[in-house]
């Protein structure tokens, strides 16, 4: 894959000037040269082909060669996750966004371990994950992080809800779905009563096998099937 590049406001032909922080990855840590080509890509889900055309002290001019292939799912996947641990949150939105996830809710859940001081301003941190993983899978939307939610109002989702919960009947999934929200508890799963208010708003179970998964391994793995389901990895 070609170095990308982010560019707020692509277009789809002549000349852009690439500066800031992106200039300074491009030129200084991925060193692209003239004549190479590269992507660029707007985060709202367009992408284009260009080529490197004059790079300067502090800016890099590259020419739109035309549209390309965003790489984006279809679906439009939200994961609900709760706040665990927060070097292992981070890497499930490094993971979920590399699997097409388009938005990301950090969820308050009844078991919950972390005090709220210690996620409390973690959005810009975040955002910063999710973007790297953005560019470095090849999507062209950055999926947007919501400020953390609790488990009840989260509910409120309009589309298929399937909450993940190891001890649950499962549900029958429906064939086709365009609009969905994943709901992954924490290491202790989510409680009785976030499950039995879960039935009552008519959401879906699902496990996740025989084992019992940690935490962030249900949140990547459940991602990957619904993906899977919707065609999004084949």
């Amino acid at each position: 894959m070609h170095h990308r590049i982010y560019f707020p406001h692509l277009q789809t032909s002549g000349e852009v000037v690439v500066e800031g922080d992106e200039f300074h990855h491009a030129v200084r840590v991925a060193r692209v040269r003239e004549g190479e080509e590269v992507e660029l890509f707007d985060g709202r889900g367009a992408a284009a082909a260009g080529t490197v055309l004059a790079i300067g002290r502090d800016r890099v001019s590259v020419r739109i060669e035309g549209p390309i292939g965003s790489r984006e799912p279809e679906i439009d996947l939200t994961v609900a996750m709760s706040i665990i641990q927060l070097e292992k949150f981070e890497l499930v939105l490094q993971k979920v966004t590399e699997l097409g996830a388009r938005s990301i809710i950090p969820l308050i859940t009844d078991r919950i371990e972390l005090r709220p001081e210690r996620y409390r301003g973690k959005r810009e941190r975040w955002e910063k994950i999710v973007f790297e993983a953005v560019k470095q899978s090849g999507r062209a939307r950055l999926p947007d992080i919501h400020e953390p939610a609790r488990f009840d109002d989260a509910l409120a989702f309009d589309g298929l809800r399937v909450v993940f919960e190891a001890e649950a009947e499962p549900s029958l999934l429906p064939a086709h779905f365009e609009r969905v929200m994943l709901l992954i508890g924490a290491e202790g799963g989510f409680s009785e009563r976030e499950i039995e208010l879960a039935r009552d708003r008519g959401c879906l179970f699902q496990r996740l096998g025989s084992r019992r998964l940690r935490a962030e391994t249900a949140a990547i793995v459940a991602t990957a099937t619904i993906a899977r389901r919707a065609g999004e990895l084949d």
